[in-house]
This record gives structure tokens, sequence and C-alpha cells, in this order.
């Protein structure tokens, strides 16, 4: 009988990641995982789903420098993944702190520049892309597996968890403003379009991180915003146009490409993601409470690194609930 009860919050790529590292590694605790929304209604479904980091973060900055967070995600996708060539054009020359996590970096050639007239500089690399449409119900299978059990309940405070289990993991993104009160927690808007563009075949991203076009499995994602502290959901017909102008002045052929679909996603933002362990007291007792969340817009690269990070707070709350037990 398992004698320890886990529940995780939120069922996006950070929460499914983080529950199946939990239920593999720990057969002896019960643990489930409750969400309101599962795929493909999640944020994560949006996502164009690149392997990549932007800028660095304060969220343990030794390990995300020295390659271990990131590479903890790499290493986990890279059999599950397709591996493309991103070319990305940046606005200066200096080597980016994250050139180690890619594969095949370099400096673009004259002759690939000349594809990119308004642009003199340019960085080109082979990286991983993980679409969520699919991955996530593949993590559901592997979660469900090993044993886990799947809820779909909207959870509006930790207090109503509190009697039913032992250890809550809150995986919860922007919801985690409501749910534990964080004032941190942003929302940066995010809009994209999927297109039908089969003769694309190459990663292409502005330097500034607005402008990308990421071909997939069924499509091409092109984008898009930051538009921070924008909850606005409905997609913006200025947006629309204003993206396809940008994208098209990066790769003219997408003027003859089909919209298949327009999306509008909130990222869960914060200056930094929480990934800590606090106690508190539910209903009349100590209830150890694991965050795992504002990862903004680097959820798939980060996941199963800060995943592999809640399973050791998950642990050191086991062993502390292990001792007190004794006493």
């Amino acid at each position: 009988m398992k004698s320890v009860r886990v529940v995780i919050v939120g069922a996006g790529v950070i929460g499914f990641s983080t529950a199946v590292c939990i239920s593999e590694a720990l057969p002896f605790c019960s643990v489930t995982l409750m969400a309101d929304k599962f795929s493909p209604d999640t944020t994560s479904d949006g996502a164009a789903g690149i392997l990549f980091l932007h800028h660095i973060m304060q969220y343990d900055k030794v390990n995300i420098l020295h390659g271990k967070i990131c590479n903890d995600s790499f290493d986990h996708l890279l059999a599950i993944a397709q591996s493309q060539c991103q070319l990305i054009l940046v606005p200066a020359v200096e080597t980016p702190f994250w050139s180690e996590f890619v594969i095949g970096f370099r400096p673009m050639t004259d002759v690939e520049l000349k594809r990119f007239p308004d642009h003199k500089f340019g960085q080109a690399f082979t990286t991983l892309k993980c679409e969520c449409s699919t991955y996530l119900p593949w993590l559901e299978k592997r979660f469900r597996k090993a044993g886990g059990q799947v809820e779909q309940r909207k959870v509006n405070s930790l207090q109503e968890l509190s009697n039913s289990f032992d250890i809550i993991v809150n995986c919860s993104g922007l919801g985690s403003k409501i749910l534990v009160g964080d004032t941190q927690v942003y929302p940066v808007r995010g809009q994209v379009l999927k297109v039908e563009a089969p003769w694309v075949q190459h990663f292409i991203r502005d330097g500034d991180g607005k402008t990308y076009i990421y071909p997939g499995i069924r499509s091409v994602t092109i984008g898009g915003t930051r538009q921070e502290g924008d909850w606005r959901l409905q997609v913006d017909g200025g947006d629309t146009k204003g993206i396809l102008e940008r994208c098209s002045r990066l790769e003219p052929s997408l003027n003859k490409a089909k919209i298949l679909s327009e999306w509008v996603g909130l990222r869960p933002s914060r200056k930094n993601p929480r990934v800590e362990r606090e106690v508190v007291q539910l209903q009349g007792r100590p209830v150890p409470v694991v965050h795992n969340y504002g990862h903004g817009g680097w959820g798939v690269t980060l996941a199963w690194g800060t995943a592999l990070d809640t399973l050791g707070l998950v642990k050191q709350s086991l062993h502390e609930m292990a001792s007190q037990a004794k006493l």
C-alpha cells in the first residue's frame, strides 16, 4: 500500500514533467495530477516548443551557466524530438552563454547572410523542437503507466487539498497568482499563427525574440508578441498583420502561405522561476508545499531540469516527515 499521498497541481509541460519524475522515482508514493485544463487546452500546447534560452535567469544561475538544467531537458528530449537547424539573426558578434547547450553553434557565412539583407551578422546551430500537443499526451501515458492518477478539477485553494494529500506540488503557472497569492507572477501575452508552408525547412529567429519562424511536423509556427501584463486572450487583428509582415521580411515565401489558425496564450512569467519548498499551515497541520512555476516562455527548455529539482525537494520533505514520525 502506498503510504504518502502527493498531488501535483497543473497539467502543462511543467506539471506533467514533474509528475512523471516523482511517480517514477518514488513508487511508494500515491501521486495524483490535478488540473482544470488538459491538452490540447493548456498554454503549453500553443508553444513553439523550441529548446533555447535567451537570457540568464537568476534561478540556480550556476547550474544554468554550466549547462545542467538545460542539458537535463536537452538530453531527455533528444531521443523523442526532431532535431533541425536554426538560424538566429542578432545585432552583436558576442558568443552567447547558451552556445554550449546547442549543437554545431557557429557564425553564419556571408553566403547565408545574403538571404537576410537587413542583417549584418547571424548565428547558426541545431537544436530541438518539442511540440507539446503530442508530448503532453505522451507524458500523461507515461505518468499513468507509473501508477499516477489524473483528476480534472479546478483547485481554488491549497486548503481544499490538505485533508487528502500529504505533500502538495504547485505547478499552476499563472494560476499561482491566486492559488498562493504570488504578486510576482504576471502574464506575457503571446500570439502566434500556424501556417501551411512545407517548403520552410529551417528555424529562423530575430535576435530580439519577437519575430520567429519555427517549422513543425504539421505546420509552421510564426510569431509573435511579448506583451507584458496583458491578459487578453482574444486574437488581435493588428498583431496578426504585424506578425505576417515581420516574418515575411525574413522569409518572403511566407506571403504565399495559408493561415491555418491563430492562437493566443499567456506565458506564466516571473523575474525568476520559483522552485522552492515551504511548510504551510493548512487545516491546522503543517503541509509541505513545493513550488515549480514562473518559467515564462522557457517552459519546454527548463521543464525536465526543474522537475528534477522539484523531485529533490519532495525527497527532502519525505526525509523530514520520516524524521518527525520517529520522534
